[in-house]
């Protein structure tokens, strides 16, 4: 698929069955608006609305002008009323007169009204209603504070549908939780507040759930351990816990002959893959979605899969977008 083509494409979104997303938005302008107040107040809202929205949080990070938000969406949604109910009094408070309906309803009849309990439901397990919330929240209230009106966030979010399997997930992961140190702002990710990993060195659980989940295991210092040393693998074995290394003119050189990167090297560059690939994961996965998703493409395409140029330490994933322009940088 070429990029023009790609991108007046509608987003994919898997519907029945979970899924994971790379989601990513701007702020308007390219503007540098979030300051840490913004940043904590966003990462609060993050969590929030995650909880409401039934959401699993498995990394982000929060920056001045854009945010990376790694999701898994669950399948179904099985909530029950009191499920539902319970998720809007955390979510809104027990002064909320809408709570106060809904909490009443259930009492009287023991069960929502269908109106009520649809209209829940119809909030949750969908990537694209769980950001539409959190932005616009998040801009009320910003522009309360700073006594402005009119959009803060650029067009609508991009999004990668990402394979849930380890391989895929824990290199957007790490690409993601590497934004600050890409950025220059610091050395080690876990110096950076306003992203998973830092949360989950500082011992937020639902942050080491989230990471864990990556691998399936619930013992987070194994987690943490198996996790760093990809944050922090340089040249194709793991690093030690406490130093980094990265050779620009090595990274310079790669590129200019057009060669693979090692794996630490790639997750340090701006990869378009992970924000512009439409789809990424194994050729098996990324073709069973061309093939559910068939109408989305021209006919002379016979199939999803495309190699991901450059970023050979990736191993064998495979992107649904042939990006050919300043792909790693």
């Amino acid at each position: 698929m070429k990029e023009r083509e790609c991108m007046r494409m509608a987003r994919i979104k898997i519907s029945g069955r979970g899924a994971v997303y790379h989601c990513m938005s701007r702020v308007v302008g390219g503007q540098r608006l979030l300051g840490a107040l913004e940043k904590e107040k966003l990462r609060e809202m993050l969590w929030q609305q995650a909880a409401f929205s039934g959401v699993e949080i498995i990394t982000y990070c929060l920056m001045a002008n854009h945010i990376h938000l790694l999701v898994r969406i669950g399948g179904e949604n099985g909530a029950s009323d009191a499920q539902l109910v319970e998720r809007a009094l955390k979510f809104y408070g027990k002064k909320s007169l809408y709570v106060q309906t809904l909490v009443k309803a259930l009492e009287k009849q023991g069960a929502l009204p269908e109106d009520l309990r649809e209209g829940l439901r119809e909030r949750m397990g969908d990537v694209s209603v769980f950001m539409k919330e959190l932005k616009q929240r998040f801009s009320k209230w910003y522009n309360r504070q700073q006594n402005r009106y009119g959009t803060l966030w650029a067009e609508r979010f991009k999004s990668v549908l990402v394979e849930d399997q380890p391989s895929a997930v824990q290199a957007v992961a790490a690409y993601v939780d590497l934004n600050g140190v890409r950025a220059g702002l610091v050395k080690d990710p876990k110096e950076y507040r306003w992203c998973g990993y830092a949360e989950a060195v500082g011992g937020k659980g639902l942050a080491r759930k989230g990471l864990g989940s990556i691998y399936g295991w619930g013992d987070w210092e194994r987690v943490g351990r198996e996790y760093r040393q990809v944050l922090l693998v340089t040249s194709g074995s793991a690093g030690s816990s406490g130093k980094v290394v990265l050779d620009a003119e090595e990274i310079r050189r790669e590129l200019k002959r057009k060669g693979d990167l090692k794996l630490g090297q790639v997750l340090r560059l701006r990869v378009r893959y992970f924000s512009d690939g439409v789809v990424l994961g194994s050729r098996n996965y990324v073709n069973e979605v061309f093939r559910e998703f068939r109408d989305r493409f021209g006919v002379r395409r016979r199939d999803g899969a495309r190699p991901m140029r450059g970023v050979g330490a990736l191993g064998e994933l495979a992107t649904m977008r042939d990006l050919q322009v300043n792909v790693v940088g």
